[in-house]
């Protein structure tokens, strides 16, 4: 529980300000809450994707795109007339390479399998949305916590938000103590060196989301890194049915209550 000298912390100041810059990138125009449809390419062999315009197929480590003057599509901010082809999208989702006026159709790769991301700032969750419910601030919940990776890097198999199970990359794990008893998170390490939680507590469904992310910075060179469950994301499935996100893998699911971070999305 936050007293009132806790809010008048340096630390809580700069997590309120996390936090409302969290607000703010969910309600973007191409923020999570807009995206209204992840399209598999194998789903649809013709190449007609309901709702989406134009003509999209496989080839190979490719997707081609195929469109006329009247799909109103654009490549690289130039009308389409006739055929691309496109990779992946690694960018901003504002950045994608295929428009078609405020939408952003990105093009996803996942395991072999090609898909297209539809966002679409006119969503309805975007226009339903509030705010995230998230715990103010509680030093408790800012944790010392020791990184010890692997010797080599592991792959396992987890069931996705859509049903599906895919590879989840693990590099290591993470060790932290709540009230006195010590705890663990397996997490990947980012290419800037940060790490990533996907991890659930006996809040997950409940009082909280299902399960949540966490993104501890980079450790130092003694593996020391800040375990900040203040700053424990919901992901990004919480605010559209579309995303892919993974589940915990095993052993990432506490045993006990985290009533810190985000909770839930609240819509008005």
């Amino acid at each position: 529980m936050s007293t009132d000298a806790q809010q008048d912390s340096e630390e809580f100041h700069d997590w309120q300000r996390w936090h409302e810059g969290r607000i703010v990138a969910v309600a973007a125009p191409h923020g999570p809450l807009s995206l209204t449809g992840t399209h598999w390419l194998a789903d649809h062999p013709e190449g007609l994707i309901p709702a989406v315009p134009g003509l999209w197929r496989e080839d190979g480590d490719e997707v081609v795109l195929v469109a006329t003057p009247e799909d109103g599509l654009t490549v690289d901010a130039e009308p389409l007339d006739g055929e691309v082809r496109l990779g992946a999208d690694r960018g901003p989702i504002d950045a994608s390479r295929v428009a078609q006026g405020e939408r952003r159709l990105v093009v996803l790769s996942r395991e072999g399998l090609w898909a297209v991301r539809d966002f679409d700032p006119q969503s309805p969750a975007r226009q339903a949305f509030r705010t995230v419910d998230a715990t103010p601030y509680d030093p408790k919940w800012s944790l010392d916590g020791t990184f010890r990776p692997y010797g080599s890097d592991r792959t396992v198999r987890v069931e996705n938000a859509d049903g599906r199970e895919r590879g989840l990359g693990l590099s290591g794990e993470i060790a932290f103590t709540v009230d006195g008893a010590e705890h663990t998170l397996q997490v990947a390490v980012e290419p800037d060196g940060s790490l990533w939680a996907v991890f659930a507590d006996t809040t997950s469904g409940n009082s909280s989301y299902r399960f949540r992310f966490l993104r501890p910075p980079a450790p130092d060179g003694d593996g020391r890194v800040r375990v900040d469950f203040n700053r424990a994301l919901l992901p990004p499935c919480a605010f559209a049915d579309h995303f892919i996100c993974p589940f915990p893998p095993p052993g990432n699911t506490l045993t006990v209550p985290v009533p810190a971070g985000e909770r839930n999305r609240i819509d008005g």
